[in-house]
């Protein structure tokens, strides 16, 4: 399982990295593996508003569809549109192959978020 060391992590397996006051969102290696071959990714639209926790995204596998919840609150800013077209990416590279940027409305929301040292604890559970 491949964990980023600059990155956040929330207990259902969204990741963050921050870059001033964007943030770039996507699902952890851990998820995508528990998931399975993914086949869709239903995005998120420019402008769109999402409070933390808000459900933002829907990702299907060959196996079941899950919710993807926002980490911390925000304005969607850009989406990665490769993902229309080869969902299957996510499975290549988690974390290269975002699911969003967005523009922070509260950069305190990232404290409450794991660090990559207590998200591997989290996942070794």
């Amino acid at each position: 399982m491949k964990i980023m060391e600059d990155y956040y992590y929330t207990k259902n397996h969204e990741w963050v990295k921050v870059d001033g006051n964007t943030a770039i969102i996507g699902v952890s290696d851990y998820a995508q593996h528990a998931m399975g071959q993914i086949v869709y990714v239903e995005l998120p639209e420019v402008d769109d508003e999402f409070a933390k926790e808000d459900a933002f995204s829907v990702v299907e596998s060959v196996k079941a569809a899950s919710d993807i919840y926002m980490p911390v609150g925000g304005t969607i800013v850009e989406v990665n549109e490769d993902l229309d077209d080869e969902p299957e990416l996510i499975n290549t590279d988690p974390y290269t192959n975002y699911i969003c940027k967005i523009e922070l409305a509260d950069e305190n929301e990232i404290e409450d978020l794991m660090n990559a040292k207590e998200y591997e604890e989290f996942c070794d559970k």
